[in-house]
């Protein structure tokens, strides 16, 4: 599993002093960019290959202003043309699981403006994340 570590801002946090709903999906896409770019994709506006075609997030526990989180992701599937990230967001002091998230990204050639077939290289890559349920 790819690693990503993150430390909750204040202003990440709502009235009650929990995470924001709206945050995790910040944690979960600095995470997706992590993971990428460990596969060798740089991901700047010049060269962008990805569309996110699907998120979701399950709150499983509490997560509060300044606690220490990891982001654990993996591949679950991989596709022809789109793959499905994993990821599992833990509290570093207490290793508590605070939530659950997926994500399905499609590999997409914006100057053509359609999906194309994932490159081997990136193949490749995502296999070696890959965990079968």
């Amino acid at each position: 599993m790819h690693e990503t570590q993150v430390t909750v801002r204040f202003s990440e946090t709502d009235a009650l002093g929990h995470i924001n709903n709206t945050s995790y999906f910040i944690y979960l896409e600095e995470a997706r960019i992590r993971f990428i770019e460990t596969l060798g994709f740089k991901m700047n506006i010049e060269n962008w290959n990805f569309i996110l075609a699907s998120t979701k997030c399950d709150f499983i526990s509490q997560g509060y202003f300044d606690q220490n989180l990891s982001i654990k992701t993996y591949v679950s599937k991989i596709g022809t043309k789109s793959f499905q990230l994993e990821h599992d967001i833990t509290s570093t002091q207490t290793n508590e699981l605070i939530a659950k998230g997926n994500a399905i990204m499609v590999f997409f050639n914006f100057e053509k403006q359609r999906s194309e077939p994932i490159p081997e290289l990136l193949r490749s890559g995502l296999k070696n994340y890959l965990v079968y349920s």
